[in-house]
C-alpha cells in the first residue's frame, strides 16, 4: 500500500472546535428564546385571564412576539432579500396579521409553538454535534516521553501534538493515553468506552494496541507511539462526525426545492383567500381572518421538519455505538441496500496476520528472504507488511539499515522498491498447500525469485453472525470480493458463511463486479479496509470501512467508518437506518394529513386561529419528537 494519500486532519486539541460546530452549538440560544416567549406567553395569558388591564397582557404578549419572534423573522427578510420565500416569514406575517386585528393571544400562540419547534430540531442537531464536542476533549494535552539519558531514562513532559512516530510515552494508573500505539512493557486494562463503544475495560499486554484519549487502569503502560495526533483515531472521529452534522438528506433538498414553489403557491392561494371573499361582499376582519388561518395551516413547518431530526438522531446514535456516517444522505441510503459485499483481509478476517514460513530458494537464506521483503514493507500499510517486519523484528532483522527508494504500491499484486540498488518486488503467489488459510507472497531481486513467504490470518469470531444477520435483512446473497486465492477465499467463505465467492480480484476487477451489480439496479453496501478496497467503494451506492486498522484512502473513501472493526454493527446500522427512513415517511405521511385537514376545515367552514395555530403547529412539535426517539438506546438494538 502507498503512503497516505488522505489530506491530514487538524490535531483533535490543537484546533478550536470545527466552524459547523460553534455554528451548531450557538443554535441552543433557540431553546433559550423559546423558554423565554413561553413564559411571557403564559405570564400574559395569566394576566388576561385574571381580568388585568389590557395594556399589560398586551404588553407580555408583544414581549413574547419579540423574543420568540425576531430570529425566524430576521431569517426569513434574509431570505427575501435573496428572493426567496422562507417558511419562518409565513408564520411571522400571519401572527402579526392576527394582532393587526385584535388576535394577539392567538398570534402569540402561534409564535409560541413555531419557536418551540425550532428549539426541538436544534436539540436533536445539538445531540448529534455533542459526538464531537465530547471527542474535542478525550485526547489529553499533556504526555510523559521517554527518552535516553547517560544514567538510564529520562521522563520528558511533552505536548502530544510533538509525539513523532517512534516515541515512547509512559501511561500511568488513571492517565488517558496520549496518542495511539503499542503496548510495550505493562499490563493493564483500558478503558475504551468513549471512542469505541465497549463498555467493559479490556486487558492490555505488550503487543496490544491501545487509541489515544482511552483511559488507562490500575497498571502502568509503556506505549510506542504509531500514529501522530493528527492522525489519531480521535482525530478522524472528529472529522467524520463533524462533516456529518453539516449535510442534508437527498430528501430534505428534495423538500427544500419544492417548499420554495409551495410557498409561493400559498401565498398567491392566501392573497385569493382574501380577496374573492371581498369581492363578493365579505367584511375585511373576517375575510383577513379566515386568510390569515389558512397561511398558517398550509404552510410546510412539518413537512420540512419531517426528515431531518430522524436521519440525524440516528448518526448520533451510530456514532455514540462506535459507527461513524459521514452524512445524513448516508444515513438514507443505506437502508436501500440490497446485496452486501466484504473484502477479506482485515475485514472478515482479523487483519493481523502472521508469518507462518519462510521458504528461501537454493542459493539463498531464509533471512535474506525475509530482510528483502521487510525493506520494501516497511513502507506498506496493507497488514501483511506489518506481519512481514513483525517476522523480521523477531528474528533480530533491522529493515531500516536498508537504503530503500522508489518505493510503490501495486494494489491487488503487491509493493516494489529499491533496496540496495537491487530492484526488489514482493508479490502474492498460489495457495499455501500446508494451510486453506495461507497467504504466499514470492521475493524477487532484479528479476529472480529468491523465495516465498507465507502468512495465515483468522476470521473474526464475530464475522459469520454479523454475515448472517446482513444476509436476513438484504435480498441478494451477501459476496466476497477478494483479491486472495480461491482456495483461501473458499476456506474464509465457508466459515462465515457467505454464499458467492469472488477470488483472485485486482481492484479494477473488484470495482468493475461492483458496477456491474449497480447497473443491474442491485445497491452495494461494500465493506473494506484497504486501498485495494477504495475503487469498489467509490463504485457501491455505500462504502463502509474498518476504522481500526483501515487505511488513509479507504477511509476517506467510505461512506460510513466502523470504528472498533465490530462487525456486528453493521446489521444494527441497516436496521437502523432503515428504521429512520420509516420514521422519515411516517412524519411526510402526518404532516400532509394534518394539512389536508386542516386546510379543507377553513375552506369549507370557520377553523377558530387558535384551532389552527395548535393543530398545524402540532404537528410539527410531534414530527421534531418522533425524530428524538431515535436519539434512545434501544433504537440501536431493535
Amino acid at each position: 500500500m502507498t503512503a497516505n494519500t488522505a489530506p491530514p486532519v487538524p490535531a483533535e486539541r490543537a484546533q478550536p472546535p470545527p466552524p459547523s460546530l460553534v455554528a451548531t452549538g450557538t443554535r441552543l440560544g433557540e431553546v433559550r428564546w423559546a423558554a423565554a416567549a413561553l413564559a411571557l406567553f403564559l405570564a400574559g395569558w395569566a394576566a388576561q385571564f385574571l381580568g388585568a388591564p389590557a395594556w399589560l397582557w398586551w404588553g407580555l404578549y408583544l414581549a413574547c412576539y419579540a423574543t420568540g419572534g425576531w430570529e425566524p423573522a430576521l431569517s426569513g427578510l434574509r431570505a427575501a432579500r435573496e428572493r426567496t420565500l422562507d417558511v419562518d416569514l409565513l408564520m411571522i406575517v400571519a401572527a402579526v396579521a392576527a394582532a393587526s386585528i385584535g388576535q394577539v393571544f392567538d398570534g402569540a400562540l402561534l409564535i409560541v409553538i413555531f419557536a418551540t419547534s425550532g428549539a426541538l430540531e436544534a436539540v436533536v442537531t445539538q445531540r448529534t454535534a455533542d459526538s464531537v464536542s465530547a471527542l474535542l476533549t478525550l485526547a489529553p494535552e499533556r504526555a510523559v516521553r521517554l527518552t535516553a539519558a547517560p544514567d538510564g531514562e529520562r521522563e520528558e513532559d511533552v505536548d502530544t501534538t510533538e509525539l513523532r512516530v517512534g516515541d515512547t510515552v509512559l501511561v500511568r494508573p488513571g492517565e488517558r493515553v496520549g496518542a495511539d500505539g503499542t503496548v510495550v512493557e505493562g499490563v493493564s486494562e483500558v478503558d475504551r468506552q468513549a471512542i469505541t463503544g465497549e463498555s467493559v475495560p479490556v486487558p492490555r499486554e505488550p503487543g496490544d494496541e491501545v487509541l489515544s484519549g482511552t483511559i488507562n487502569g490500575t497498571g502502568a503502560l509503556r506505549v510506542r507511539v504509531d500514529r501522530e495526533a493528527r492522525e489519531s483515531v480521535v482525530a478522524r472521529i472528529v472529522a467524520l462526525v463533524e462533516e456529518a452534522s453539516a449535510t442534508k438528506a437527498r430528501t430534505q433538498l428534495f423538500i427544500e426545492r419544492v417548499e420554495q414553489r409551495y410557498s409561493a403557491a400559498v401565498v398567491v392561494a392566501t392573497l385569493l383567500v382574501l380577496g374573492v371573499p371581498l369581492l363578493l361582499g365579505q367584511g375585511f376582519e373576517e375575510a383577513l381572518l379566515r386568510a390569515i388561518v389558512f397561511m398558517i395551516v398550509a404552510s410546510p413547518c412539518a413537512v420540512v421538519l419531517s426528515t431531518m431530526p430522524p436521519l440525524l438522531a440516528a448518526i448520533a446514535n451510530a456514532g455514540r455505538h462506535g459507527v461513524l456516517v459521514k452524512s445524513a444522505t448516508v444515513m438514507e441510503q443505506i437502508g436501500r441496500t440490497q446485496a452486501v459485499a466484504f473484502d477479506k483481509t482485515g475485514t472478515l478476517t482479523r487483519g493481523v496476520p502472521r508469518v507462518t514460513a519462510v521458504a528461501p530458494e537454493p542459493g539463498h537464506g531464509a533471512d535474506e528472504v525475509l530482510l528483502l521483503a521487510a525493506a520494501v514493507e516497511r513502507y506498506s500499510e496493507h497488514p501483511l507488511a506489518r506481519a512481514v517486519l513483525a517476522a523480521a523484528g523477531e528474528r533480530g532483522l533491522d529493515a531500516s539499515r536498508a537504503r530503500t527508494e522508489d518505493f510503490a504500491s501495486l494494489p491487488g499484486l503487491g509493493v516494489r522498491a529499491t533496496v540496495d540498488g537491487r530492484g526488489v518486488r514482493v508479490e502474492r503467489a498460489a495457495a499455501d498447500p500446508d494451510g486453506p488459510v495461507g497467504t504466499r507472497v514470492t521475493v524477487t531481486a532484479d528479476g529472480r525469485v529468491l523465495g516465498g513467504i507465507t502468512l495465515s490470518d483468522a476470521p473474526r469470531p464475530e464475522a459469520r453472525g454479523a454475515v448472517a444477520a446482513v444476509d436476513a435483512l438484504t435480498p441478494a446473497p451477501v459476496l466476497l470480493l477478494t483479491g486472495d486465492n480461491a482456495a483461501t477465499a473458499a476456506h474464509v467463505a465457508a466459515a462465515t458463511g457467505i454464499p458467492r465467492v469472488h477470488a483472485d480480484l485486482l481492484p479494477q476487477d473488484k470495482s468493475a463486479l461492483v458496477r456491474d451489480l449497480e447497473q443491474g439496479g442491485t445497491r452495494v453496501l461494500l465493506v473494506g479496509d484497504g486501498v485495494n478496497d477504495a475503487p469498489a467503494m467509490a463504485a457501491a451506492t455505500t462504502g463502509v470501512a474498518m476504522g481500526r486498522r483501515g487505511s488513509d484512502l479507504a477511509l476517506d473513501t467510505a461512506d460510513a467508518v466502523i470504528v472498533r472493526d465490530d462487525l456486528t454493527t453493521l446489521p444494527r446500522l441497516i436496521a437502523l437506518s432503515r428504521r429512520a427512513r420509516r420514521f422519515v415517511v411516517a412524519n411526510l405521511c402526518v404532516a400532509a394529513a394534518f394539512i389536508a385537514v386542516l386546510v379543507t376545515w377553513d375552506l369549507v367552514a370557520t377553523l377558530p386561529l387558535a384551532l389552527a395555530v395548535a393543530g398545524h403547529e402540532g404537528s410539527t412539535v410531534v414530527v421534531a419528537l418522533n425524530g428524538l426517539r431515535l436519539l434512545r438506546a434501544r433504537a440501536w438494538t431493535r
